[in-house]
């Protein structure tokens, strides 16, 4: 604005000096010129006034806006914040539950197993109880049989009559009836060895066999020892156990070397081509 004044004074005082004819005109169009430029300069402070206010407007938005966003990144970070505590609380709770979990999965497995120790010692206390009743039950029976039994004599009797009668499976199951009755008398060595005789005599030689044992060690001073010794080998023999049956007859000759069963089992050694000792059979070899 300074430098338009200079030159307009400049161009006064220049056209003033060279023309005096001229004077009135250039002042006029100074005069206008002034005015321009006035008029000009006051357009530019309008403007300047103008830009001054919209620019304080601006500025004051931006301002607003500056702590707009101030305030946005604040709660944003408070957000964040509050986002990251909430995960790590969640976290804690998260591994303060699983460890309840676990506690109590732990606890649950004990207390399956406590009842399972204390189901089998249930079914162990009923098991004994049903034995028990079983037993008792057997007992009861048996004595509730023996006191409906025959006495042994006239059990035994009537065995041995149908025995030698021929009626050998009603003297099997009188004999059988004797056993269960009275296992434990005199007589029931000599119940074992008929009924070994029965089955001998219809070819069930392995049950002979162990009946003979029951004889031979439950009544080894009986007077059914000898010959239950002898029928045994014999058996031995008859199942194609001949070495076994051999030995078993030597051993009836050795025990009751003057008994009648001796001379049997001499007799069947000497059809079979043995010997009738070991010791003799060893000189011979």
């Amino acid at each position: 604005m300074r430098i338009l004044r200079s030159l307009g004074l400049w161009a006064c005082l220049l056209t003033w000096c060279s023309s005096p004819q001229t004077l009135w005109a250039v002042s006029k169009e100074m005069i206008q010129l002034q005015t321009q430029v006035q008029a000009l300069q006051d357009q530019m402070t309008h403007m300047q006034q103008s830009f001054d206010e919209r620019m304080g407007v601006m500025k004051n938005l931006m301002d607003q806006n500056t702590d707009s966003m101030n305030k946005v990144v604040a709660s944003v970070s408070a957000l964040q914040g509050s986002l990251e505590k909430l995960q790590n609380d969640s976290g804690g709770r998260v591994d303060q539950l699983s460890g309840q979990i676990q506690a109590l999965n732990d606890s649950l497995d004990e207390l399956k197993a406590r009842l399972a120790k204390v189901s089998k010692q249930l079914e162990d206390l009923q098991a004994s109880q049903q034995n028990q009743a079983a037993s008792a039950a057997a007992q009861q029976a048996q004595q509730q049989a023996l006191a409906q039994a025959p006495p042994p004599d006239v059990l035994y009797n009537n065995a041995l009559r149908d025995y030698n009668a021929g009626k050998s499976d009603l003297a099997k199951q009188e004999f059988s009836d004797y056993i269960r009755f009275y296992p434990t008398t005199d007589l029931a060595g000599n119940t074992y060895f008929y009924l070994a005789e029965i089955e001998f005599k219809q070819g069930d030689y392995q049950a002979a066999i162990s009946n003979y044992d029951q004889v031979l060690q439950n009544f080894p001073g009986g007077n059914k020892a000898a010959s239950a010794d002898l029928k045994k080998g014999l058996a031995l023999i008859e199942l194609g156990q001949k070495d076994d049956g051999i030995a078993q007859l030597r051993h009836v000759i050795q025990r009751y070397p003057r008994s009648n069963e001796a001379v049997q089992a001499r007799d069947r050694l000497h059809k079979l081509g043995v010997s009738t000792s070991a010791t003799t059979a060893k000189r011979q070899s």
